[in-house]
């Protein structure tokens, strides 16, 4: 599993460390851990509707925390959990962008083991940091 849940980080959030040989994996990775927060089974969330977004940050690591907060909206927004299914990322004019493919279903209690509801990604600890091993980010969720 390319994440782990932190312990002693935060009080009354969630936290998690995800990690990946690339850019695409560790936002992926983090993207379920989130995902994984929410509800019990990421794996059995099916692939009924898709959907696609563009963001754009300066800073990389402020681009992974814009992909993760706007998968929290599109949950609280139109009730949709969604799994990033392929990642597309560009820079021009010092800013970076991400074209993101999400799939996955409306919520459905009786087919969802929700766990907890994710607020928001703070910038609590927050890091996304690449050396010799890969990519790893950091991420407290506000619960």
């Amino acid at each position: 599993m390319p994440y782990h849940y932190l312990e002693n980080i935060a009080t009354a959030d969630t936290a998690f460390e995800a990690s990946g040989t690339t850019l695409e994996e560790v936002f992926t990775a983090a993207a379920d851990a989130l995902l994984n927060t929410m509800t019990e089974d990421v794996a059995g969330i099916g692939p009924e509707e898709s959907l696609e977004f563009e963001l754009e940050n300066a800073a990389l690591d402020l681009l992974l925390f814009d992909v993760l907060n706007e998968l929290v909206f599109l949950k609280d927004a139109k009730r949709l959990l969604l799994r990033i299914q392929s990642l597309y990322f560009s820079q021009e004019a010092g800013m970076h962008r991400a074209k993101v493919i999400a799939r996955g279903e409306r919520i459905d209690p009786a087919k969802h083991r929700l766990l907890t509801d994710v607020k928001a990604v703070t910038l609590h600890r927050f890091s996304l940091k690449n050396d010799e091993h890969g990519w790893k980010a950091c991420v407290v969720l506000d619960v």
